[in-house]
């Protein structure tokens, strides 16, 4: 009876693994797949709208940069992870972009882009299951820091400095 009970508990927490879960919530990304031209369509009115928050613009700069770059977190080399941290990275960089956008402004570029309100809900649920709750909450502090280290800098009259320093270069 205690070899039946200890298969159960395997099998069990086999049935609970993360990564199988992620791959699970990774196959589920697919039919937002087929949405990405308007998806790219929306992104780019929301970046070229004046409404649109300069420091959300910039986060979704950074993201960009940091894809283009080639320097990865996880090397392209190793299989799977290697392209999956690219994807993380774009995917939060977007999830944070339009979090906290006025509902306004996203229910007309929604819209203007011809995806339904519901379709971008169950996207985003889908892009959240698919990324650790810890890397979320992570990145989702950077807004707030970088808020932080600029209220410092402008505090600090450092400012005139950096704003000549990064126009020379």
């Amino acid at each position: 009876m205690a070899n039946d009970k200890g298969s159960n508990e395997k099998r069990g927490r086999r049935g609970r693994n993360p990564g199988v879960r992620r791959m699970i919530a990774a196959a589920a990304l697919m039919p937002l797949a087929a949405r990405a031209p308007l998806y790219a369509r929306m992104l780019w009115s929301l970046l070229a709208d004046s409404r649109t928050p300069v420091g959300k613009k910039a986060l979704l700069g950074a993201a960009l940069g940091y894809v283009a770059l080639g320097r990865d977190i996880v090397p392209d080399k190793v299989p799977i992870l290697g392209q999956l941290d690219d994807l993380v990275v774009v995917a939060l960089a977007i999830e944070l972009f339009l979090e906290g956008l006025e509902d306004d402004l996203l229910a007309e570029k929604l819209e203007e882009a011809g995806i339904p309100r519901a379709a971008y809900d169950e996207d985003v649920a889908r892009v959240r299951r698919f990324i650790p709750g810890p890397v979320r909450r992570t990145v989702g502090r950077i807004p707030g820091a970088v808020r932080t280290a600029a209220d410092a800098v402008a505090q600090s009259g450092l400012q005139p400095r950096l704003r000549s320093w990064i126009e020379r270069a």
